[in-house]
């Protein structure tokens, strides 16, 4: 059995973080569905820009929609759109077969909006609309300002996949707002099975601490803020709040490890997925990380529920100097700094690629 086959056996979907035009012309992305047991997908302005930058594939269908007098952002989403339409038509059985819990693809709004509620939960409304497929997430960070959106398009009816989340504390507040939402659809007579993830960024604390700490805790802090995170979301679970929920026909807002690609050359390039194995968590990987895993990873375990050694490791990095609360907040503020800088670098792409097809 693969690797990747035993992770899912397991209860933990693989999600691949990815998206392009020749994925999908290629077959590549129906064979790893086949083949290396992914049951979803991620997409940011990053990958974007990447594909539509680094490949013709495009070329055809932006001089048709330059034509049609769409350029910049109304141009990228079309495109986005259709890609993601068609992923999420493949997904779609698993969607089914799971009743709603897998088989989902993400589409994020502009991070321009990161810190304007209301303008997210517009553009949210209209992309879940654009896209029809019920299979899709829409990606909103996670931040102070991001959080009553969540709650508003969550009370729409639209399913989020909540982004830019680095701590237990971003988790729980990433959790309150989903609730919130859900609790108020459920006083307005509607249904409360609207789905969602959280999504908790691994890789970028062992990153950010690479040489400022002993070399005993090189590549062992993203870990501990993920089974951090873990014990949080079940103690959640746990609660009579939500317990309350789940009677009335909630499903859990499922824990998702994003950021996993090993970023340390020293270390295991499957660092992060056998060690955050979960039942009922999401698991969101690069293509180098979801081969590389299938062909040598293992499955050490489950996550303990108590969190295992966290607190211990935690606390160690704090006697080294490093603020865990403080590097949290840091690292959710140049996250969204950095998916605003992707975005106009993806913007910067389409305006040079139209311009040099027309």
């Amino acid at each position: 059995m693969k690797a990747t086959q035993a992770l899912h056996a397991l209860g933990q979907s693989l999600w691949l973080d990815n998206i392009t035009r020749d994925l999908l012309d290629s077959g590549t992305l129906k064979k790893y569905i086949d083949e290396l047991s992914v049951t979803g997908l991620t997409s940011n302005p990053t990958i974007f820009d990447n594909a539509i930058a680094k490949s013709d594939s495009y070329d055809d269908e932006i001089r048709r929609l330059t034509k049609a007098g769409l350029a910049g952002e109304a141009l990228f989403f079309e495109l986005a759109v259709q890609d993601l339409s068609r992923a999420a038509d493949l997904f779609l059985p698993i969607h089914q077969r799971t009743a709603t819990v897998d088989g989902f693809v993400s589409l994020e709004v502009s991070p321009l909006l990161a810190y304007d509620a209301k303008a997210t939960v517009a553009e949210a409304r209209k992309l879940y609309k654009k896209a029809g497929k019920p299979n899709l997430f829409i990606k909103i960070p996670g931040t102070k300002e991001g959080l009553p959106a969540i709650e508003e398009a969550i009370f729409s009816g639209i399913t989020v996949n909540v982004t830019l989340l680095f701590s237990a504390e971003h988790c729980v507040a990433a959790a309150d707002a989903y609730m919130k939402g859900l609790e108020r659809r459920i006083a307005a007579g509607l249904d409360p099975g609207v789905r969602s993830v959280a999504s908790i960024f691994i890789s970028r604390w062992d990153k950010a601490v690479m040489g400022k700490v002993p070399e005993a805790l090189r590549d062992k802090l993203g870990i501990a803020v993920g089974q951090r995170a873990y014990r949080a979301y079940r103690d959640l679970l746990d609660s009579d709040r939500w317990q309350r929920l789940a009677s009335l026909g909630a499903r859990a807002q499922r824990l998702l490890f994003a950021s996993t690609s090993t970023k340390d050359p020293a270390a295991s390039d499957t660092l992060y997925i056998g060690a955050l194995a979960a039942p009922n968590t999401v698991n969101t990987m690069p293509d180098e990380t979801l081969r590389a895993f299938a062909d040598h990873g293992k499955v050490g375990g489950v996550l303990p529920r108590d969190g295992g050694d966290c607190d211990a490791v935690l606390a160690a990095y704090e006697k080294a100097g490093i603020s865990i609360d403080g590097l949290a907040a840091a690292l959710q503020k140049e996250g969204a700094a950095s998916f605003v800088a992707s975005w106009q670098d993806l913007l910067k792409s389409i305006e040079t690629k139209t311009k040099a097809l027309n």
